[in-house]
Formats: C-alpha cells, sequence, structure tokens
C-alpha cells in the first residue's frame, strides 16, 4: 500500500471545516518562486506547476530506472500548495491577483535529500526537455498557525479567512504574516476537474500569542 500523506497526516491535510491552531513541523519542498495572475493561460504559474510536477514524478517512478534512491519507498503524489503575498498587504486581495507574488510547491518525502533533488532537476531537464532552473530545494518550518478547511471557489476565501481571524482573536492569538511567514493554501481538488463550489482547498494562517 503507497504512502499517503493526506491520510497519515490529516491534522496537517484534512482539517475540518471549522478553525483550529496547529503546530506545523519542517517540511521539505519542490519550489518554484514567481508572480503574477494564476489564472493566466499562458503565465508564470501555469509554467510553474508543469514544472513541479516534472521533477516530483521524476522522483516518484524513480522505482523504475537505473538509479535507486537510499529510503525510497512507493507513496501517493502530494497534493500542490502554495505560499501567496502582495507587496503592501496584509494578507491577500483576491481582487488584484495581478499583483501576486508566489511559491508554488510540492511535498517531498523525506528521503529526498538535497543531493537527490539535483539529481531530479538534471534528470528532468535532459529526460523531458525542460527548463529546470527555476526549481529549488525549500524547507519550511510553519510553527503555530491557525486552519480551516474551504470548501467553494477560491475567490470565496474570504470569508473563511474572516472565521479564521475571529477565531483566533478568541482564543488569544493574532496575525503572524510576515516576509517569512506567509498566507498559504493546499490544494486537495483538481480545479480543472471539480465544480467550483466542490473545490477543496486547506488554508492556513501564521499566529502568534497577543502581545509576544
Amino acid at each position: 500500500m503507497a504512502f499517503d500523506y493526506k491520510k497519515e497526516y490529516k491534522e496537517f491535510y484534512m482539517p475540518k471545516g471549522t478553525p483550529s491552531i496547529i503546530t506545523v513541523p519542517k517540511m521539505n519542498y519542490i519550489a518554484v518562486r514567481g508572480s503574477g495572475n494564476p489564472n493566466d493561460e499562458d503565465g508564470e504559474y501555469k509554467q510553474a506547476i508543469g514544472l513541479l510536477y516534472g521533477i516530483a514524478f521524476t522522483i516518484k517512478m524513480s522505482k523504475k530506472g537505473d538509479h535507486r534512491i537510499d529510503g525510497y519507498f512507493d507513496y501517493v503524489m502530494p497534493p500542490l500548495e502554495g505560499f501567496w503575498w502582495q507587496e503592501g498587504t496584509a494578507g491577500v486581495d483576491y481582487s488584484r491577483k495581478q499583483d501576486f507574488h508566489w511559491i508554488a510547491v510540492i511535498r517531498l518525502p523525506d528521503f529526498v535529500t538535497e543531493e537527490e533533488f539535483r539529481w531530479a532537476v538534471a534528470e528532468t531537464a535532459d529526460k523531458k526537455r525542460m527548463d529546470c532552473s527555476g526549481a529549488e530545494y525549500l524547507t519550511v518550518e510553519e510553527g503555530l498557525c491557525v486552519q480551516c478547511m474551504h470548501i467553494g471557489p477560491y475567490d470565496d476565501e474570504p470569508a473563511t479567512v474572516q472565521l479564521m481571524n475571529a477565531f483566533m482573536e478568541q482564543e488569544g492569538y493574532e496575525p503572524d504574516i510576515t516576509d517569512q511567514r506567509r498566507h498559504h493554501e493546499i490544494y486537495l481538488s483538481d480545479a480543472r476537474k471539480t465544480a467550483p463550489e466542490r473545490l477543496k482547498t486547506v488554508i492556513r494562517h501564521p499566529v502568534k500569542p497577543k502581545g509576544s
């Protein structure tokens, strides 16, 4: 049975539809940085997603090639995620999609070291004829956060964020979005195949105790 991060770590990938406080440990990712409207058909974001999945599948399918990764185990591909921000905005303004900056990521299994990541990048560039120069090995330790499952269109996320803000206030926390700690989304649905009202997205914001 392939290891499924969503099932094994439900606290990180399958929260309830009501906000909760969670401490998120260090995780490693394939990451591609960019900016602009993610809905642009030929924009940076769509190109970044193609690059992420190209490298991710090279790692996952390495079991069928000559290269052996120490500690490899079979696993279900983790979901696409993204860290989002806009200059001069504490959070995100969905009416200004053209002003987005983002880091699109896919989680890496712990057995993927930086050396193995570099192999995967080179292998993907060679075999799939892709420019992989924009990919990086990124380690993030989010720490204390509030999160909630959002069901519905991405443009309706502000309502869920309001619930999260009210909950953190009630629990004695305040937002801690900084240049290092970002608005975070985890996409559990394929937007190409799922009706907007059925999309499932984990929304996660960094917090800190009030007054700290």
